[in-house]
């Protein structure tokens, strides 16, 4: 948190304490031991609270999301603690975390083509037999390639324009335009949540019991977590963009969120064409 006084005669950040981050510990805390007494319906005096308990954890961690990030905005815009020299530190965190979520994604392609790749492995006796040795596995009726997954490819490179766009307008200082940008990129986002939403409740196969359908909606699943994620990304930059905050030198927090959003994208396509196209190659596809 920045301090009330002036900010001293050098370009690092000296970041005073902060409760957030034990906050924010206990809040997590309390959410996982909800989330465990919930799914394992575990009851207190003839009471089940476990939802409740969770519920109060997850609010706890959006409060102190809130806090801890207003916190930041402040230095960045009133406090002028975010030098170039900060900027430049916060970049490099800000790629270690892309990373970071880089290594998250290779871990579900692994299973997917450790999966995919060898069927029939003799090692896996139940995997070979569950499968017949063949990917997709023998009687899996798969989705379409070409049809709601292809609309929402589109979606997303479409979204990567216009946040590109916006993010052009804000270093050229045109207000409309990087507010037009993220309406349109908060938008697509929205639309591909939905797209995917309707094909899930529409998929031919379920996560249970499938090892083809473990590792699709794991992989698929996540992303669009990290859609929903983005989303709510830009929406906060849109937020600040209406309060004046982004200027062409200074936008570190729209900046981060377009990497974000690029991120995502990349790795969709990837799940398009290993997961969809790849992957359902041979099989029934749904009519």
């Amino acid at each position: 948190m920045a301090k009330a006084h002036a900010k001293p005669n050098h370009d690092y950040h000296l970041v005073d304490p902060s409760p957030w981050p034990v906050i924010g510990a206990a809040a997590a805390f309390i959410m996982a031991a909800g989330a465990i007494m919930w799914m394992k319906h575990i009851s207190i005096a003839g009471i089940k609270p476990g939802s409740f308990v969770f519920g109060a954890g997850l609010i706890g961690i959006l409060y102190v999301m809130f806090s801890w990030w207003s916190d930041v905005i402040k230095e960045a815009e009133y406090g002028g603690f975010h030098t170039r020299v900060v900027q430049i530190s916060h970049r490099y965190g800000m790629i270690l975390f892309i990373g970071s979520e880089v290594m998250f994604f290779v871990a579900w392609f692994w299973a997917f083509f450790n999966s995919s790749l060898f069927p029939g492995f003799q090692d896996e006796f139940a995997r070979a037999a569950f499968t017949g040795g063949v990917w997709p596995p023998k009687g899996t009726e798969v989705l379409d390639p070409w049809r709601f997954p292809l609309l929402n490819t589109l979606i997303l490179l479409t979204s990567g324009t216009t946040v590109t766009w916006a993010h052009h307008a804000l270093l050229h200082n045109d207000r409309f335009s990087l507010k037009a940008g993220l309406v349109l990129t908060i938008l697509l986002g929205l639309t591909f949540t939905c797209v995917q939403a309707y094909e899930y409740a529409h998929a031919p196969f379920a996560f249970k019991g499938s090892i083809f359908g473990s590792t699709f909606f794991m992989a698929t699943g996540f992303h669009g977590f990290h859609v929903i994620i983005g989303t709510i990304f830009l929406t906060v930059c849109l937020l600040r963009a209406f309060a004046g905050q982004f200027k062409p030198k200074q936008h570190l927090g729209f900046e981060f969120a377009a990497w974000y959003w690029h991120f995502v994208d990349v790795v969709w396509l990837f799940l398009f064409a290993c997961i969809y196209v790849w992957g359902s190659w041979g099989a029934a596809i749904e009519p």
